[in-house]
């Protein structure tokens, strides 16, 4: 099977490997956890651009987390939710569709790292140099911020990509749930030395900058923190940067995990779900957890809610 030819451009995408019993509660489950991330995080970019009140950097930079989410989920999960529904001898996908999807994945685990990084430097300035903070970040700066995160991993991923689709193909099975930089290359039969230096050093200075800005930046405001004689201002920076932290924590180790799970072919099962997780659980909570514990935001919604009640 691994050999056979299904035509050119035409590959077979082993999706979920689910028994007919347990396929439709699957599907239900997650199709519930995609309209969850779309409505959550649809609803709360809405809600920050519809209100003048939430036009700050800290919302506004959120936004980008929020945006990513859903395109990182919708790049995946429709995908997943149709293969479910046929055989999996026919879950054919094009190579040019699947390199897309490889490359949205890739600019959704990139931006996860680089958006948080930038909401990490943001919180910096806020609680390190909050007499500065109105002149530094300011809606030019917000812009210039969210264009370095999104155009670095863009043309990072752009080369990633680039080394795969220029290798020749002897295989015609994407061995995953989807398409992923790893699956591409894994195709080939020619040398991937090239693919798998540049892979490792991508993900080496993603995950190392990341991880190095995130403790750098929490370390100092821990430090100011601890200086500071202010309980009421020390309880709010270390509750919004709590928040910030674990969000990041959960996105690190699950896309970690995955990274670890591909260099282990014993362990493909274990891969495919570490990957959907990181594609779900991310996006599933990073809305709820900022909704429910920005005080401004949880207002607002609180407010929608109880005049959508009292209308009924």
């Amino acid at each position: 099977m691994e050999n056979q030819t299904l035509g050119k451009d035409i590959l077979l995408l082993e999706g979920l490997q689910v028994t007919p019993q347990s396929s439709t509660p699957a599907f239900i489950l997650l199709l519930l956890i995609y309209i969850f991330i779309m409505v959550s995080n649809i609803s709360l970019v809405v809600l920050i651009f519809m209100d003048q009140s939430l036009h700050q950097p800290m919302y506004l930079l959120f936004c980008n987390l929020s945006i990513n989410d859903v395109f990182g989920a919708t790049a995946i999960i429709p995908r997943l939710l149709s293969d479910m529904l046929i055989p999996s001898t026919e879950r054919y996908i094009h190579y040019i569709d699947c390199v897309l999807q490889a490359f949205c994945a890739q600019i959704y685990a990139g931006a996860s790292h680089t958006v948080l990084m930038v909401m990490a430097f943001d919180r910096y300035v806020a609680i390190c140099n909050p007499l500065r903070y109105t002149s530094i970040m300011t809606n030019w700066m917000v812009v210039k911020l969210s264009v370095l995160a999104w155009g670095v991993v863009f043309v990072m991923v752009l080369i990633l990509i680039g080394l795969s689709v220029r290798l020749s193909r002897c295989r015609s099975i994407i061995a995953g749930p989807f398409c992923d930089n790893a699956s591409l290359f894994k195709l080939s039969c020619e040398s991937i030395l090239i693919n798998n230096i540049y892979g490792l050093g991508y993900t080496a200075v993603l995950l190392g900058s990341s991880i190095c800005s995130i403790m750098l930046t929490y370390l100092r405001i821990t430090m100011v923190c601890l200086s500071s004689k202010n309980k009421v201002i020390n309880s709010k920076a270390l509750q919004t940067c709590a928040t910030h932290l674990a969000v990041y924590i959960i996105m690190y180790f699950s896309g970690l995990i995955n990274v670890i799970l591909h260099r282990f072919p014993d362990l493909s099962e274990q891969r495919k779900v570490a990957s959907i997780i990181f594609h779900m659980v991310p996006p599933g909570i990073n809305a709820f957890i900022y909704g429910l514990q920005i005080k401004a935001v949880r207002q607002k919604v609180f407010v929608m809610f109880t005049k959508n009640t009292m209308k009924e």
